[in-house]
């Protein structure tokens, strides 16, 4: 289906072409019309699908449409990356029509307080915040959030994995009880069922492939000790110099610095990223790598969702992850928009357990590389094929995938 199909305002349309979007993607074929015909709506998706999209193209046909006066929609999402990110796709998506939004977010230096009190008591279109830099303003008393049209949450799932459930409850009761309701979620858990049957009114449901990957990835996994992991990652690089988009998941921020220390090289970029550094720190240090002045990031969770980084040739999960649902959030930063990507997990025994679990969950059994020859093999009873580190080595995982 095209855009031109859903009834959307004509100078919306323009700012959708001028984006470079052409049809309309599964979660924004089916989720745009229930949000236009004004009906709750909960939404299953997963990264990558165009789920930002699906709600913000009509919001933004709304406030085309009425020209509202006060904010008509707020957004509460679990994270300041996804709230930056959010309010960028606004401003792209509404490059033809006059719209105002801002992000709502803590952990800067605060020099942005004064503006979002400003957009928060004036009116911006529409607010972008997380639910702990929020409270902050509303226990001020200036926040004016009596014409709220529609409500947002996304990435649910993951606030309510964090512990929002009390604070999105205490946002809710500033924001009146007619209103839409639209709850954006990777995952469908009892938490969910439950906190949408407080806010919601007899919401429609659709879900998009739900704990699938992209089918662009290519999936391995090495079974190796720990310590043979940093070897094996700096022999990955080095076969692949084709490979200059690279995104390593740490379990720990312990671990990432010594996977940032340990991969450190004269011949390319690697940094690091974590909730230590402060905001201005991650965002600059994201935009080099999304411009490709740094080769190797270095990530904690933090970046496993809504954070829209494209065309990263590789992911490596440094240690499997402990949610199965995780994995496929992890992987999901690659092969996005039909592009293709490579995603391996570095397993020890001790995650055997993790991986047959992400295995069940996504229907498939996932390759397993043969390890080079320089990397010893005694960490498992059952030692695995081995393969000489050479060409053949480095096209492996593809050419089993491939077939």
């Amino acid at each position: 289906m095209i855009f031109d199909d859903l009834n959307l305002n004509p100078e919306l349309l323009e700012s959708i072409e001028y984006m470079g979007f052409m049809e309309a993607t599964p979660i924004q074929e089916q989720a745009i019309p229930v949000i236009l015909s004004g009906r709750d709506l909960i939404a299953c998706a997963q990264t990558g699908t165009g789920k930002t999209a699906a709600y913000l193209l009509p919001i933004l046909n709304s406030i085309a449409e009425k020209r509202p006066s006060h904010t008509q929609s707020l957004i509460l999402v679990p994270t300041r990356e996804l709230a930056i990110q959010i309010d960028q796709q606004i401003q792209g998506l509404a490059y033809t029509i006059n719209v105002t939004s801002l992000a709502i977010y803590g952990g800067g230096d605060g020099s942005g307080w004064e503006q979002e009190k400003t957009a928060l008591s004036k009116g911006a279109d529409i607010i972008v915040a997380t639910p702990g830099r929020l409270i902050s303003h509303l226990n001020q008393g200036y926040v004016k959030f009596n014409q709220i049209e529609v409500l947002i949450l996304d990435e649910a799932d993951r606030m309510l994995d964090i512990g929002f459930h009390d604070d999105i409850m205490h946002i809710i009761s500033y924001v009146p009880k007619k209103r839409q309701t639209l709850m954006f979620s990777a995952t469908m858990p009892s938490p969910i069922r439950s906190l949408s049957k407080h806010i919601m009114k007899n919401p429609v449901e659709i879900s998009i492939e739900i704990s699938k990957p992209p089918e662009g990835i290519i999936q391995a996994v090495y079974k190796l000790g720990d310590h043979q992991k940093l070897p094996l990652i700096k022999s990955l690089i080095a076969d692949h110099p084709d490979y200059q988009s690279i995104l390593i998941f740490s379990s720990t921020k312990k671990k990432l610095s010594e996977i940032v220390h340990g991969l450190c090289s004269k011949n390319y970029q690697v940094e690091g990223i974590s909730s230590d550094l402060e905001q201005k720190e991650r965002e600059e240090t994201l935009l080099r790598f999304k411009s490709r002045k740094t080769r190797v990031l270095v990530a904690t969770d933090i970046l496993s969702r809504g954070i829209d980084i494209k065309d990263i040739n590789l992911i490596i999960n440094f240690d499997a992850p402990s949610d199965a649902e995780d994995y496929v959030h992890r992987i999901g930063r690659t092969a996005r928009a039909e592009t293709t990507g490579v995603a391996i997990t570095l397993v020890n025994k001790v995650d055997l357990p993790k991986m047959q679990r992400i295995e069940k969950l996504i229907g498939n059994q996932i390759y397993n590389a043969p390890l080079p020859d320089f990397i010893a093999e005694d960490d498992f009873k059952k030692p695995i094929q081995r393969h000489s580190h050479s060409k053949s080595h480095k096209g492996g995982y593809k050419r089993r995938n491939k077939q």
